[in-house]
Parts: structure tokens; sequence; C-alpha cells
């Protein structure tokens, strides 16, 4: 069930960067094109079949886990920019690329590599759940690096709320526009409750891939369907 959600997953964010290629190869929205891009990599990078195969090549150290992590972040700060630039939100834009941004983005970042770098992760484990060291202080460590590695997406969540909420109360909008808004902010919850995961019971923990999923499908479709209304919009606009 696991293995066919990510899948899925893998081939509607395919689906979606590939029907942008001929608007990026016209110059529209590159930006665009480059999330659903970074995000098609990172789900290729979560899946078994992916992780293992890069991660063999890049000596079966678990590296490819560290650069699904830093996928995610490029993912989620260009999307984070695109989606409060475009929702006109200014204190959203400097809470993203601002600053205090910056700031945590630089804090996570060094989150991530101190304890992936102290810890023994030999031995390729898609989502280091299986490592052969399974001592406590390696699993402590192991921890602190999920942690980190799942608190920048939902720092950037959370700097999207009020936009998002504000297109949605916005209802001159083109009803695509706030369809997609409603899917991203469904998307945005998805990742804040993904960073509290943790805290599920373990009978429960396979529940964390049904919300990562969520969070990225309503990252991507969200994104998707805004695009679509505005396109539409604009076509409307110009018949009249």
């Amino acid at each position: 069930m696991i293995a066919i959600l990510q899948w899925t997953t893998l081939a509607i964010c395919a689906l979606i960067a590939a029907a942008r290629v001929p608007s990026a190869l016209r110059g529209e929205n590159r930006s665009l094109f480059g999330i659903f891009v970074l995000m098609t990599i990172a789900i290729s990078l979560s899946i078994e079949a992916g992780y293992t195969a890069v991660d063999s090549f890049l000596g079966a150290n678990n590296v490819a886990n560290v650069l699904l992590r830093f996928v995610i972040y490029g993912t989620v700060l260009l999307a984070g920019y695109r989606i409060a630039n475009g929702f006109d939100s200014a204190p959203s834009v400097r809470s993203i690329v601002g600053p205090w941004g910056v700031a945590v983005l630089a804090l996570v970042s060094v989150a991530t590599l101190v304890p992936f770098l102290m810890a023994n992760t030999a031995g390729t484990s898609t989502g280091l759940t299986h490592l052969p060291d399974q001592s406590p202080h390696n699993r402590d460590l192991i921890r602190l690096y999920t942690a980190a590695g799942r608190f920048y997406p939902a720092y950037i969540a959370a700097c999207l709320l009020p936009p998002i909420l504000g297109v949605l109360k916005r209802r001159v909008l083109p009803r695509l526009v706030r369809i997609g808004a409603a899917i991203l902010l469904v998307g945005a919850v998805a990742m804040i409750v993904l960073a509290l995961s943790d805290m599920l019971p373990q009978q429960l923990a396979y529940l964390q891939y049904f919300i990562s999923s969520t969070a990225v499908l309503g990252l991507v479709v969200g994104l998707a369907l805004i695009w679509a209304g505005r396109v539409r919009a604009g076509r409307q606009a110009l018949r009249r």
C-alpha cells in the first residue's frame, strides 16, 4: 500500500512537471517548472528503488538521504517564496528569504549535517530506519537529524498559512485559484503535522507516509491549479 502511494505520488509529480515543459521552453514561469522537477527528484529519492541506486553509487553510507533533505529544503524555499510573492504577502516573503528566514535555513542546515556526520550511517537504509548500528546513541543522533529535516518545511508552511487563508477569503478570484489555494492549505497543514508525527505511537508510524504524500501532493497540485486558473483567467480576459 505504501509503495503504491509513493509511486502514485511520483507519477503525479512527473506528469505535472512534464506538462510544464512547453511553457518552460518558452521562458514562462521557469521557477514553477523547477519546483515540479525538484519535487519529482525528491519523491524519486524517497522510494526504495531510487534511493538504493543513488546511495549505492555514492558509497552506501546514506549520503542520498542528505541529498534528499537538501533537495526538499530547496524545493520548499523556492515554492514558499513563489507562493508568498504571488499572493502579495510581503511579511511572508520576508519570513522566508529575509534575514530571519536565512538564519533559520542556516541553523537547520547545520542541525542536519552535524548529527548525520556524527552518526554511524554505514549501510544503505531508506529513511534510515534499519541501519546496522542501532545503538541508543546512534538512534538519538538519527532522531535529531530527522527532526531537523522536518522542521524547515514546517516553518515554510507556517509562513504561508496567512496569505493562503487570505486568498481563500477573496471571492473575486477565479474558482480554480481558490481551489488551488485550498489544496495548498491542506499541504501546508500536512507539512506542519509531519514535523510533529514522531510523537505518534509506534503502531501508527506508518501514517507518516500518508502525511508526507499529502504534503507533497498538496504543494504540487495546489500550485498547478493556481497556475491553470490564472492562465484560464488571462485567456478569458483576452476574449473579452
